[in-house]
């Protein structure tokens, strides 16, 4: 019986010493894992030093945390080297959050991506093994990259599982990977809703759509198999719109399919403010050589090189090639598996120039291009609008330089007077400050060309 006293004696003596000796270790143990400190442990990208324009700074001064967002989809936002909401991510997240509509105009390069993909991320429910989030795109690449964003940003929430499916893939393979949980999807239109009519990708308890680059989702192209997916969802879902530019279809698709959506609008001008706008008048047999001028004398950290045929890319990236420049292309008739992996390596910094038709216009989000040349000036003001979009991205700096011939003039003008921007005609030197976010010189590479 003296034992068993002598033991609770020890038990309870040494409750008191953790409990009442050791609170406040206890607590800072707990808080030091737990509480404030841990953004400490973030594994964040290098901070990004760069020159940034008021498209994406004229904020109302809002953080990520001011949205009660959970803290594991916190750590893949800033781990993204995301530090601070853009304009179209303030107005867009805390109404997504609440469960209305949205119609998002903002120009490309804007952080539209985010604006959708935060609030959509925070709404999963990982208790259900249902489909609660469709993201449809018009492109195959745009949703890859989508795909590899979502992934990256929830890679912290335990459990979020997100597929991309697109045409020119394997079907069953989707049918395979259906079979079990998918909480998001982000697909091309056709795909989608053959995967819907075959029973396979349930959407009946869908609760969110998003459709990114809406005006080209809502086109002729597309617009057909649209509205087949939406009738195979229920009629409380949530629909966001966002795009560039809204033509008469998106207004259409608004009014039939829309909730008093609200509309946000960030165009009080269509051009980003950091894409600086040149022309080159010229033959059609003087544009290889002009080419040839502007890589020897630009600081181009990577390009993209627009033609308005296939045949034109092939041509074209053969002669860059002959004149002792890396060079890429792609083309909406190459292989998928073969584009896949272009987009990839030109993303990863293995080429400096890519060659390509409008497939690479929309959505494509590349930081390190800087430099942008219409070889080929396009036929309409959104196909340029979308173009020139590839360089400037997320407020940074970027040239666009089109190379015109006597054909091309009056749609110069038309291009200018639509999208009230200037276009100037090129000078004999360009400030690199202009589009160049430091400027160092290495060893010359790639025939002589100088690498920012």
């Amino acid at each position: 019986g003296a034992s068993i006293l002598l033991t609770l004696k020890l038990y309870f003596l040494f409750h008191l010493i953790i409990v009442w000796v050791f609170p406040t270790k206890i607590v800072l143990l707990i808080t030091t894992r737990f509480g404030d400190d841990w953004k400490k442990c973030l594994e964040l990208p290098p901070k990004d030093t760069r020159v940034k324009t008021s498209d994406v700074t004229s904020t109302k001064g809002n953080e990520f945390e001011d949205y009660c967002l959970k803290r594991e989809l916190l750590m893949g936002i800033f781990e993204m080297g995301w530090e601070k909401p853009s304009p179209v991510q303030e107005e867009s997240i805390p109404i997504a959050l609440s469960g209305r509509d949205i119609l998002a105009r903002a120009k490309n390069g804007t952080g539209k991506s985010g604006a959708y993909l935060i609030p959509l991320l925070e709404r999963i429910d990982l208790k259900k093994d249902h489909i609660q989030a469709i993201v449809m795109v018009p492109t195959r690449e745009l949703a890859l990259q989508m795909s590899q964003i979502s992934i990256q940003l929830s890679k912290h929430l335990g459990g979020v599982k997100i597929m991309a499916t697109t045409g020119g893939t394997n079907l069953r393979d989707d049918i395979m990977r259906l079979d079990e949980t998918v909480h998001v999807v982000i697909a091309t239109p056709g795909r989608i809703l053959d995967l819907i009519k075959k029973g396979v990708a349930k959407v009946d308890k869908n609760q969110m759509v998003v459709m990114d680059e809406a005006d080209k989702l809502l086109s002729q192209d597309f617009v057909v198999l649209i509205e087949n997916i939406i009738s195979f969802m229920p009629k409380n879902r949530q629909i966001l719109l966002y795009s560039a530019t809204f033509p008469i279809s998106v207004q259409k698709f608004m009014s039939k399919h829309m909730q008093k959506p609200y509309e946000i609008n960030l165009m009080e001008e269509l051009t980003l403010k950091g894409i600086t706008q040149y022309y080159a008048y010229v033959t059609e047999r003087q544009k290889v050589h002009c080419l040839n001028t502007l890589f020897s004398r630009l600081q181009i950290n990577q390009s993209i090189i627009f033609c308005n045929s296939t045949q034109r890319v092939e041509l074209l990236a053969k002669k860059i090639t002959q004149l002792g420049y890396s060079c890429f292309y792609i083309h909406a008739k190459m292989m998928q598996e073969y584009r896949n992996r272009v987009f990839h390596d030109f993303r990863n910094g293995l080429c400096r120039n890519l060659v390509c038709t409008d497939l690479f216009t929309r959505g494509i989000d590349i930081q390190a291009v800087n430099v942008v040349i219409n070889f080929d000036f396009p036929k309409n003001a959104e196909t340029y609008l979308h173009r020139i979009g590839r360089s400037g991205r997320f407020g940074h700096l970027g040239l666009a330089i089109n190379l015109i011939t006597s054909d091309d003039r009056y749609n110069l003008k038309n291009i200018e007077d639509q999208l009230v921007t200037d276009i100037k005609p090129i000078p004999s030197s360009i400030d690199k400050s202009l589009y160049v976010a430091e400027f160092h010189s290495v060893d010359a590479e790639d025939g002589g060309e100088e690498k920012a």
